[in-house]
C-alpha cells in the first residue's frame, strides 16, 4: 500500500466500522427498551392478574342475551325479565316453558341438566349432574350452604353472598334476592318489545299473514313498534349517529371556512409582514397543540355539554391543522397564473380567486375530505364527554357493566358508519377533484 492511499484506506475502515455499529447497536437499543418496557410497565404481573373467566363472560355478552329469574326474599314474589330490566319484564302467566310454579317453589331449567328450585323460607336448591345437590338458603344473618369448607373454583361464598357460576348459567344468593340467570344466544327484544303484538311473529307473518293487530296494519305496526322499542331505543340510537356525523360535519368544513382566510396571512408570498406572519402561524401552533380532548373539557366547562360544544372542539383544533397546511400550500403556488390573471386587469381579489384558489383547491378538499372521515371518529369520543352522539349511549351501555350486547351493538353502528363516511368522501373527492371517473 502506498502512502497516498493510505488516508483513503483509513477513511474507508473508519465508514464501514460506522456503518456496523449502526447496524448492530441500533438493533441492541431497540431490544434493551423493548426489555426495560416489559417489567417498568409489568407486563408479566398483567398476565399473572388477567381474568380469562371475566373475558369468556366479556365475550358471550356481546352475542346472546341473559334471561333473569329473581325472588325477593322478603316478600317471595318471583319475576322473569330479560336483562332483568322492567321494560324486559314477562307478564304474569306468560314466563318461558323452562320456569314453572307449583304455588310454593319455583323450578328452574338451567340446560345442560341443571336445575334451580326456589323453595320458601330464602332458600334454594342447585342440580347438577357432575356434583350432585347444593343446598343454600340466608339464615341467622347469614349465608348457609351444605358445601364443605374446600369450595369448587366456580362457587364464589361470602357471609354475605353465594355467586356460583355454571355452563351457560349463574346463581346468586343474598339476604334481599335469590337470583338465577340463563344465556341465549341472540339478541332478544331487538325487534320487538314484549309488550308488542308483534313479538313472536316472523317476517313473513308480518308482511304475508293476515292483520295481527286490529287497529293498525302489519307494516305499520310493526314499524312503528321496531321504531319506538323501549329497550333498544332505534329511534334515539339513529337520532344519535346523526349527531355524531353532523358533529364532524360542522367542526371540519367550520375550521376549513376560518382557516383559509388566515393561510393567507401566514403564507409568506401573500403576507409581507413578518410580524403577522409570525402571530398568524403561533395562533395555529396553539389551536391545534391543545388536543381535541382538552378543547372538549374546556368549552363543556364554558358552554355546557351538547353536540354543538363537540363541534366547536373539533373546530378549535383543525383549524390550527388546516391553517398550516392551507398556508403550506398557498407558499407553493405557481406564481405565472396569478400573473397571467392580473394581466387582464383583475384586481387582488379576482387574482385569487381565478388564480390562486384553483391551484390549492384539490389539496384543500383532499384534506378537508380526509379530516371529516377521521373527526367522524373523533365525534364518537367527544360525544361521550359533551353529552351528545352515539358516544353518550356507548359510554352509558358500558358504565352500567350490564348490557354488553347493546355495546356490541353500538360498536357495529360505529363501524358502519365509519365506513360509509369514507365512502362518500372517497366519491365526493373523485367527483370534485378528478370529475368522476377520472376526466379531467
Amino acid at each position: 500500500m502506498t502512502d497516498a492511499a493510505a488516508p483513503l484506506y483509513d477513511q474507508t475502515a473508519r465508514l464501514f466500522a460506522r456503518k456496523r455499529l449502526i447496524a448492530f447497536g441500533l438493533p441492541a437499543l431497540v431490544l434493551i427498551y423493548l426489555t426495560y418496557v416489559f417489567f417498568s410497565f409489568g407486563v408479566p404481573g398483567l398476565l399473572e392478574r388477567a381474568r380469562w373467566d371475566n373475558g369468556r363472560t366479556l365475550v358471550s355478552d356481546a352475542f346472546s342475551y341473559k334471561t333473569h329469574v329473581t325472588r325477593d326474599n322478603r316478600s317471595g314474589k318471583v319475576v322473569v325479565a330479560i336483562e332483568g330490566e322492567r321494560k324486559g319484564t314477562y307478564p304474569a302467566g306468560r314466563s318461558p316453558d323452562w320456569v314453572t310454579t307449583d304455588g310454593t317453589a319455583t323450578r328452574i331449567d338451567l340446560g345442560h341438566g341443571q336445575t334451580a328450585i326456589f323453595l320458601p323460607g330464602k332458600k334454594v336448591i342447585l342440580e347438577l349432574p357432575d356434583f350432585g345437590k347444593i343446598e343454600a338458603q340466608y339464615a341467622n344473618r347469614r349465608v348457609e350452604t351444605s358445601l364443605g369448607a374446600k369450595l369448587p373454583d366456580w362457587v364464589s361464598l361470602s357471609k354475605s353472598r353465594l355467586s356460583i357460576e355454571l355452563e351457560g348459567a349463574r346463581l346468586t344468593l343474598t339476604r334481599n334476592k335469590t337470583e338465577v340467570f340463563r344465556y341465549f344466544p341472540g339478541w332478544e327484544l331487538f325487534f320487538f318489545t314484549l309488550n308488542s303484538p308483534y313479538y313472536g311473529h316472523g317476517p313473513l307473518e308480518i308482511f304475508f299473514g293476515p292483520r295481527i293487530d286490529p287497529t293498525r296494519s302489519n307494516i305499520i305496526g310493526a314499524w312503528h313498534d321496531f321504531w319506538n322499542n323501549a329497550m333498544w331505543r332505534h329511534s334515539d340510537v339513529a337520532w344519535a349517529l346523526f349527531e355524531t356525523v353532523l358533529m364532524a360535519f360542522l367542526g371540519t368544513f367550520g375550521a376549513a371556512i376560518v382557516a383559509l382566510p388566515f393561510a393567507f396571512i401566514a403564507a409568506k408570498n401573500f403576507s409581507p409582514l413578518i410580524a403577522l406572519r409570525f402571530t398568524a402561524r403561533r395562533l395555529f401552533d396553539f389551536l391545534r397543540g391543545v388536543d381535541g380532548l382538552i378543547w372538549t373539557i374546556l368549552l363543556s366547562r364554558a358552554f355546557g355539554p351538547g353536540p354543538l360544544t363537540g363541534s366547536l372542539a373539533i373546530l378549535f383544533t383543525d383549524t390550527g391543522t388546516f391553517g398550516k397546511m392551507f398556508s403550506e400550500a398557498l407558499e407553493n403556488v405557481d406564481d405565472k397564473q396569478i400573473e397571467g390573471v392580473r394581466s387582464t386587469g383583475a384586481n387582488a381579489a379576482q387574482s385569487y380567486r381565478f388564480g390562486v384558489i384553483p391551484q390549492i383547491m384539490p389539496v384543500l378538499l383532499s384534506q378537508v375530505l380526509y379530516y371529516l372521515e377521521s373527526n367522524t371518529r373523533s365525534a364518537t369520543i367527544i360525544g361521550a364527554i359533551t353529552g351528545g352522539g352515539i358516544g353518550l349511549l356507548l359510554t352509558q351501555a358500558m358504565i352500567t357493566q350490564k348490557d354488553w350486547e347493546e355495546v356490541t351493538y353500538y360498536i357495529v353502528l360505529i363501524v358502519l358508519m365509519v365506513m360509509a363516511m369514507d365512502t362518500f368522501s372517497g366519491w365526493l373527492r373523485n367527483k370534485l377533484i378528478n370529475g368522476g371517473g377520472g376526466r379531467r
